[in-house]
């Protein structure tokens, strides 16, 4: 019997261990494990932190982060949302064997990755995957603080089945006016029905869900490929990337010290580039900020195109040499980039390009 946290509790630190006292299925591959020390001390943590977790795998022991998917504001447990990823151990591990009455070895609460210590601004959440956990901790938290929050929450999955905490956020939505909820998947489900969003996320579906997002402040997380994307379609649209935030699966840091420096590739308009359209045996040098497709209209040489806006695919074409930067919104395909095509209406040279025109 785990007792109930008294006036004078004190609070939880690492060297007593956590006992597991409920384990919640989320969606496929994915549980939710709330923990209480048996002391009955309480936490203090920030939304969007994370605790390392010893967990005795067969073989040893292995340590594993994992950010706390619980709001601050229900400091007398812990949750962590795990999903078991391709070729996991630690996840896999506690997916088949972490049961209620399990202790565990803890460390934490720790990260750089939380909200401010007075978070009144406006927020933009954005996560892919199990990338929603420590967005989930902060929405619950603004969410339970007495006052209107002021959220666009976005969480993108494979499919609809695959949306972690729908339900609950789902729920804080329709309680609150200030958190606007948007889902975002790759593919429906089989015999459901989806009326929401399909496709790659993209500038054109973040327009229309948040058309503030100049306004709010950024926190994102998900797979690195994920986030990358997003910070492309930030940069591509003048948001100022000061306010940008991202936790990675990979390496949370512990401390400011730790978090890595982002070198996103960014055009530049003093930088030159050149365009070779080898078809047509024209070379034309140009800026960074230049497209492709503006250059080859200014050459007198005709791509055809439709948006203008990487949706339609009708301008796509053949790089046989260079780099690109790239930032599309979906009309073309991860297997065509792979063999050397892009789109000529948001493809931006990075110095000598050669394309088939």
């Amino acid at each position: 019997m785990i007792p109930m946290p008294r006036e004078d509790t004190p609070i939880w630190t690492d060297d007593e261990d956590l006992e597991c006292v409920m384990v919640v299925p989320e969606a496929p591959d994915v549980k939710s494990f709330v923990f209480r020390p048996p002391s009955g001390a309480t936490f203090l943590f920030r939304a969007g932190q994370f605790v390392t977790l010893d967990l005795p795998v067969p073989g040893g022991i292995v340590q594993r982060t994992f950010t706390i998917s619980s709001s601050p504001t229900s400091n007398v447990y812990l949750s962590v949302t795990v999903k078991a990823q391709a070729g996991s151990v630690g996840g896999r591990w506690m997916l088949d064997h972490l049961v209620p009455g399990v202790r565990i070895r803890a460390r934490g609460p720790s990260g750089v990755f939380h909200l401010p210590r007075q978070p009144d601004g406006k927020y933009l959440f954005i996560g892919a995957g199990s990338g929603v956990t420590p967005m989930m901790s902060m929405a619950a938290f603004l969410f339970e603080r007495g006052e209107e929050p002021d959220i666009n929450f976005i969480a993108c999955a494979r499919r609809p089945g695959e949306l972690i905490f729908r339900k609950r956020l789902e729920y804080m939505a329709s309680r609150v006016q200030g958190l606007k909820l948007h889902f975002v998947v790759g593919r429906e489900d089989p015999y459901e029905v989806w009326t929401g969003y399909r496709g790659r996320f993209n500038q054109l579906m973040l327009g229309l869900m948040a058309p503030d997002y100049l306004d709010r402040d950024v926190y994102c997380c998900g797979p690195e490929s994920f986030m990358q994307a997003v910070r492309d379609m930030l940069n591509a649209l003048g948001y100022n990337m000061d306010r940008y935030h991202q936790e990675s699966f990979h390496a949370p840091a512990t401390r400011l010290a730790e978090v890595p420096e982002i070198h996103d590739l960014v055009p530049q308009e003093d930088i030159l580039a050149e365009l070779v359209f080898t078809g047509a045996g024209v070379s034309r040098s140009c800026a960074q900020t230049d497209t492709v497709l503006a250059v080859a209209k200014a050459s007198g040489l005709n791509i055809p195109s439709g948006c203008n806006f990487g949706v339609c695919g009708t301008c796509k074409v053949h790089k046989r040499a260079g780099e690109v930067h790239m930032v599309h919104n979906g009309g073309i395909s991860d297997e065509d980039i792979e063999a050397g095509y892009i789109l000529a209406c948001c493809s931006h040279p990075i110095g000598r390009v050669e394309v088939e025109v």
